[in-house]
């Protein structure tokens, strides 16, 4: 029976990259984000490796649509072993410019959305007493920072959640891990926002000040392969080069 690696909001950089890791360790992947299309180029990298993946659309903030995906999945791939919630919603505005509106969409998609992920994962692996839940967390999920009010505040929930889901989960069977991303990552999405903020002629970055996609990827992976005895509820990356 395949082993079965869920993604949530997997995204161009990290999502695709542990969708990528997981699908040369064996596993069936499901990549999941609101567009099937967006996918597409993922799955077809997946596959041209030898490797076996699905694209599922779903909006995460929709719990109905959540917890169909996840008896979707189970009825027509397999038994989920892993599941990864990786939204970012990384949004940067002053205190006095953010809207209720804004930060309950921040909170909806960074936080609810996590929870929700994570009891729909659970409720499918509980019974088979094994399985993996991630969460991918940044800098803001430990501290605040001017003008991340919504996305810190969100960022640090999904955190509790994620405590909260080890505390419970773990004495049966279940991994529940966080990983805090401390520092930007090689992605053409932090490239642009660099040239963004300093000018199209800027010089390129430092080398070694970004992480590299496989590298957060082979972390997740490093995450679900430890044995019961050992298990790591947070662990935190950056470069060596990053102020901390």
């Amino acid at each position: 029976m395949d082993k079965i690696a869920v993604i949530v909001v997997a995204g161009d950089a990290i999502g695709s990259a542990v969708g990528r890791r997981f699908a040369r360790g064996g596993y069936t992947v499901c990549l999941v984000r609101r567009s099937v299309e967006k996918a597409a180029p993922h799955i077809a990298a997946i596959e041209a490796a030898g490797g076996r993946a699905h694209a599922f659309a779903c909006d995460a903030r929709d719990e109905t649509a959540v917890t169909t995906l996840f008896e979707t999945i189970e009825r027509d791939v397999g038994p989920i072993e892993i599941c990864l919630f990786n939204a970012g919603a990384n949004t940067q505005a002053g205190a006095l410019e953010t809207s209720g509106k804004l930060f309950q969409q921040v909170w909806q998609l960074a936080c609810f959305a996590g929870f929700v992920t994570g009891r729909e994962a659970a409720r499918h692996m509980l019974p088979r007493g094994r399985g993996t839940i991630l969460f991918t967390g940044a800098t803001a999920s430990l501290r605040g920072g001017p003008g991340f009010a919504a996305f810190a505040s969100a960022k640090a929930g999904l955190r509790a959640v994620a405590q909260s889901l080890a505390r419970e989960l773990g004495p049966k069977g279940l991994h529940v891990a966080h990983l805090v991303i401390d520092g930007g990552v090689d992605s053409p999405a932090i490239h642009q926002r660099r040239r963004a903020r300093l000018g199209p002629d800027a010089p390129p970055p430092e080398a070694g000040s970004l992480i590299a996609l496989d590298t957060v990827a082979e972390a997740y992976w490093t995450l679900h392969n430890q044995p019961r005895d050992g298990w790591t509820f947070e662990l935190d990356i950056r470069p060596s080069v990053e102020t901390w």
